[in-house]
This record gives structure tokens, sequence and C-alpha cells, in this order.
């Protein structure tokens, strides 16, 4: 199975706010260390937002953080939430019918498979995916230094700015 570009950028932005968990970080940021597009980010980190992923606030002292600590984020709650279609095999779509439904069994295996890999990704963490200490290091000579502010504790992973923009 092959994710979408969108999962990707997903799954981008949650580990760079979890390399900098007290500092607010601007999707420009996360936009200009991955090289990717921002204005597509912009929609990404919407989503993200509305799936409770991440707190957005906007203004001065705006940004993202994670909603949740990394280890409460499973890698397959964010695939599941950010794919669009989870289907492997499209069974004749364009034409409405399979003429080998209900003798073909590809179906069923291309859905056992499906249900394999999601399992192995809700069996891992956010926390999980960032535990080797040179990936660390990397985002920490790629991360911005001045741009974001720190935040408290208490605003961290509580999700009270949850939903309301995005920086």
């Amino acid at each position: 199975m092959r994710l979408t570009l969108y999962t990707d950028y997903a799954l981008r932005t949650l580990l760079y706010l979890g390399a900098k968990p007290d500092t607010r970080v601007a999707i420009h940021d996360i936009a200009q260390t991955y090289d990717i597009s921002e204005n597509h980010l912009v929609k990404v980190v919407h989503k993200l937002g509305r799936g409770g992923f991440i707190v957005t606030k906007r203004g001065r002292n705006g940004g993202l953080l994670l909603a949740r600590a990394p280890q409460d984020i499973r890698i397959g709650d964010i695939v599941r939430y950010t794919e669009e279609d989870m289907g492997i095999v499209a069974c004749n779509q364009e034409k409405g019918s399979c003429r080998l439904a209900g003798v073909c069994r590809l179906q069923g295996l291309m859905g056992e498979a499906l249900n394999a890999f999601m399992s192995v990704l809700d069996r891992r963490t956010l926390a999980d995916v960032m535990t080797h200490p040179h990936l660390l290091q990397t985002f920490q000579m790629m991360l911005p230094t001045a741009a974001s502010e720190p935040m408290t504790r208490e605003h961290e992973y509580n999700g009270h700015d949850h939903n309301t923009a995005f920086a």
C-alpha cells in the first residue's frame, strides 16, 4: 500500500512538533524545514487540528503544538484519519461491478493484508518513531530557532486552543 503525500505531510508535521514539545511552531517553519508547499501544508494542519492531533492558535503568539503527548498518538490513527481511500483494490469501480464478483478471493486477501498493515501501525505511537537519537539530533539541526515562542506545560497537551485557527 502506498500512502498519499497528504498523509506523509501529516506524519512529518507531527514528528516536527514532537521534536519541539515546548514550542509553538509556525506552519512556515515546517514547510521550510521539509521544503514542501506551505499552501498544501495549511490544509493538512487544518485537518490535524480538526482531528484533535494538534492545537492551533492564530495571532502574534500563535502557532502549532501537539494536542496530546507523543505516546498517546497512534500512527494507525493518523493514517486512517488522513487517508481518504484505504481500499487496495478497486474491483472495477469504473463499470460498477466486477465480472468475478462472488468467486474472486482477491478483495478478501487484500482486505486481510490491509488489516495486518494497520495492525502494525496501531501498535506504534509517535513517541516510538521518535526514539532514535540521531533523528532528534537531525531535527535539532533542521529546526528554525528564533521563530517560535515556548508554551507553558499547562497548555501543552490539553487542547484548549484546539480548532481556533491555524498559524
